[in-house]
């Protein structure tokens, strides 16, 4: 009878559990970065995805207000209640616990009664804004896991902005803006999450669900995490498997749920009226009496542990990694690059151990121009890395280009390699053979291509002579100037001196003095003399 009871207990147990679970095991809790397994080697670790669980944050944070004086009771002063902004007899005094209403108040235990809250002083400057900068920091990056909630013990401010920090604090982005009048206060049209989308599930809005003043039920503000997960993992959060593959593939969205640092800007405390009631400016405070923030220590799915020490956060890294935030791999541990764990496959994920690099383990042979190597995961081969003395390859075997091999020294030999010095006016390019020699330049030759071939001078490199003493002679009286040009007589151009300047001008004649030898030339005398004895001999 009692075993049978017991069954039926226990079945009833496990048919609650299984519907009181909201997070079915298949999905996995990545609570754990290794384990060891049997294999036909024997034992080895087999190595998962892992991660801390989620945890109340606000007991490791720091707070910060701007300005620093703005929390009310120094000077003492009186405020009016919370349910009858008439009845202004309250006193907030900072030197009288009883009466002191201490930024810390903001995260103590709740349950109390009364209450215990932070109080800003009141708005007894109006009408110069009342305005206040609360900044959560944790010195850590952290991931956020469930909905922040802000629980004011006043009203709720008709116009605040929740921000966020990815840099400690030097950056700011907006999460969300709340207002009574999103398009009064921020230019917005009012939105609430059940309006985005997974494809807009990163849009900043403003909402105007949390601004009410006075209503005893309205006291919470939210900064919906859940609902936003929701869209990828449905309404119950049953389908995981889709949300870490959307995290896993799609970096805006993993950094849209991490954070350094939270503010919150507190810019009009509630009024409840569309006017001011400047007779009683005490009516006007903020009040805050709970924040929570849930969430884990970023670690890069690289470790299940975060240490608090020293006011300070740090993940106690697994799988070979370092870092606050397990971002890099271990010395003698850099055999391919750093990876981040992968949530995927369900339910281990992927470690993405780092690997001993090859140095440490004897296999990196750079005959001695390097001391590192890497792995190449896609080419499943390890190479030398940065390799000295002009060297380069995958052992460091090779000259790099603009240098060749020296043949008289060993491949460990710092000088190894020499320089090709490929004369750049008379080479293709500044590389050069096995043997030193360079790829010469039409006209020109020698090993290093400073040399020019007959029928060529050297001149800004070799070029081709125009003219010499030999085959090709400057003509009418002409001389040759450096085999590149030849220096012609006044009335002779071209380029061996070969032609009458008139003929180029079309003006060559009797008149023009040139085109035929001067008068009285013995030339001509000969000529005429000739002439004049052939035409005797006919006359006889």
């Amino acid at each position: 009878m009692y075993l049978s009871r017991f069954l039926s207990i226990h079945a009833l147990w496990v048919t609650v559990s299984s519907v009181m679970q909201p997070y079915p095991l298949v999905w996995g809790h990545y609570d754990v970065c290794k384990t060891q397994i049997y294999t036909e080697e024997g034992k080895v670790w087999d190595y998962m995805a892992c991660q801390p669980e989620s945890t109340d944050m606000t007991k490791y944070l720091k707070v910060k207000l701007d300005p620093p004086d703005i929390t009310c009771g120094d000077p003492p002063e009186t405020f009016c209640a919370m349910g009858n902004p008439y009845m202004c007899n309250n006193e907030c005094d900072a030197s009288t616990p009883e009466l002191a209403h201490p930024p810390e108040l903001m995260f103590d235990f709740e349950g109390r009664h009364p209450s215990t809250f932070w109080q800003s002083a009141t708005w007894k400057e109006y009408p110069k804004p009342l305005q206040v900068n609360i900044t959560l920091s944790w010195s850590k990056t952290i991931e956020l896991t469930d909905n922040i909630v802000i629980t004011f013990e006043s009203g709720r401010p008709d116009q605040m902005i929740l921000e966020k920090s990815l840099d400690y604090g030097r950056t700011w982005q907006p999460y969300q803006y709340y207002a009574t009048d999103c398009l009064d206060a921020f230019h917005m049209d009012p939105k609430s999450v059940r309006d985005l989308s997974q494809h807009t599930v990163l849009e900043i809005i403003c909402t105007e669900e949390y601004s009410t003043s006075y209503m005893t039920n309205s006291k919470i503000i939210h900064f919906e995490i859940k609902d936003r997960f929701a869209f990828f993992a449905g309404p119950w959060l049953r389908n995981m498997a889709s949300l870490y593959g959307q995290l896993d593939t799609t970096k805006k969205l993993r950094d849209f749920f991490t954070v350094t640092d939270l503010r919150i800007r507190l810019l009009r405390p509630a009024v409840g009226e569309i006017f001011v009631d400047e007779l009683h400016l005490a009516r006007y405070f903020y009040a805050i009496s709970d924040i929570k923030v849930h969430g884990r220590c970023k670690c890069n799915l690289h470790a299940t542990v975060c240490v608090y020490d020293n006011s300070k956060l740090t993940c106690e890294c697994e799988h070979n990694t370092t870092g606050p935030d397990c971002g890099k791999c271990k010395k003698n541990y850099q055999g391919r690059p750093w990876s981040p764990g992968s949530y995927l496959p369900i339910p281990k994920g992927t470690a993405n151990t780092c690997i001993p690099s090859i140095s440490s383990i004897g296999n990196c042979e750079c005959f001695g121009h390097s001391n590192r190597c890497s792995y190449i995961d896609l080419l499943n081969t390890v190479i030398c890395v940065s390799c000295k003395h002009n060297t380069r390859g995958q052992h460091c075997e090779l000259c790099r280009l603009g240098y060749f091999r020296n043949a008289s020294a060993q491949l460990d030999d710092e000088n190894v390699c020499i320089e090709c010095y490929c004369n750049p006016l008379g080479s293709v390019h500044d590389r050069c053979n096995g043997s030193g020699f360079c790829e010469c330049k039409t006209g020109t030759t020698g090993p290093k291509c400073d040399e020019c071939l007959p029928g060529n001078s050297w001149h800004y490199g070799c070029q081709p002579n125009v003219c010499d003493n030999e085959l090709l002679h400057c003509q009418n009286g002409g001389t040759c100037h450096n085999n590149v040009r030849c220096l012609c007589p006044a009335a002779y151009t071209g380029i061996l001196c070969e032609k009458l300047r008139c003929e180029e001008a079309g003006s060559c004649g009797p008149d023009s003095g040139q085109g035929a030898p001067p008068r009285g030339s013995p030339a001509l005398l000969s000529l005429l003399a000739a002439l004049l004895g052939t035409a005797g001999q006919l006359c006889i």
